[in-house]
């Protein structure tokens, strides 16, 4: 956790939003992020990870001073999204937010909070202790178990390693190695972030899931490889 006493003074929230054919609600969710009251200014970065539902036909028009888009050729998965948005984003604290209306941006203000307070360097928006629809409970399960399962191997007590509201001090991040390619980048940084004894602070936040049929992409098999995943990290030296 950060140490009240060196206090650091954040200017910029750097926001990166990796998008993949969402061409439903891509204009709804940069709506609302320009819209999103907040302390700080803020940036929104948006990586196109090569949609080809014309997505990408969309850009031109939402393009501004605060909105970039960084486009990939072919689709790399969302952890290239991100690392790619790192390599844009300017800002001194940087905050991952899907493009799929399942996370709200009016709740950027409490999650960045606790780092503008001097209380965190990283805080995870946790689905399951605040306002949400209700969702599958083979979905729920599934997400607390996982989390159930990180708990356990790393020693700690989090709710919600899947949640896609992660908030970072620019240099803790910047101090990551990301390695995925796709959603693995959820438990692998999350892993990584516990082995190096960082404190993750958790904030309630609002969900509405998508069904499979919506367009959901994240499945039992991503479950399956995130468990994998936050092994190899505990074990890897």
């Amino acid at each position: 956790m950060a140490d009240p006493k060196s206090k650091k003074t954040y200017k910029l929230l750097s926001v990166i939003v990796p998008v993949f054919n969402e061409r439903n609600t891509v204009l709804e969710i940069i709506r609302r992020m320009r819209q999103a009251e907040l302390p700080i200014d803020r940036e929104i970065i948006v990586v196109d990870d090569g949609s080809d539902d014309g997505t990408d036909k969309i850009w031109p028009t939402v393009e501004d001073s605060t909105v970039r888009v960084v486009r990939h050729p072919s689709n790399l998965g969302k952890a290239a999204a991100v690392r790619t948005g790192l390599v844009a984003a300017r800002g001194d604290i940087v905050l991952i937010q899907d493009a799929d209306l399942e996370y709200d941006p009016d709740d950027w203000d409490a999650l960045i909070a606790p780092i503008l307070r001097g209380r965190a360097e990283v805080v995870y928006g946790t689905r399951y202790r605040g306002e949400r629809e209700v969702a599958s409970y083979t979905h729920q399960l599934a997400d607390r178990s996982l989390s159930l399962f990180t708990s356990v191997i790393f020693n700690t007590a989090i709710s919600d390693v899947q949640t896609g509201f992660k908030v970072f001090d620019r240099d803790v991040i910047d101090q990551l190695t990301i390695e995925s390619e796709g959603f693995d980048l959820e438990p692998e940084i999350t892993a990584k972030l516990l082995k190096s004894n960082h404190k993750i602070y958790e904030v309630p936040v609002s969900y509405s899931a998508r069904t499979p049929n919506e367009g959901r992409k994240f499945t039992w098999r991503d479950q399956m490889a995130a468990a994998r995943t936050l092994v190899k990290y505990r074990i890897k030296r």
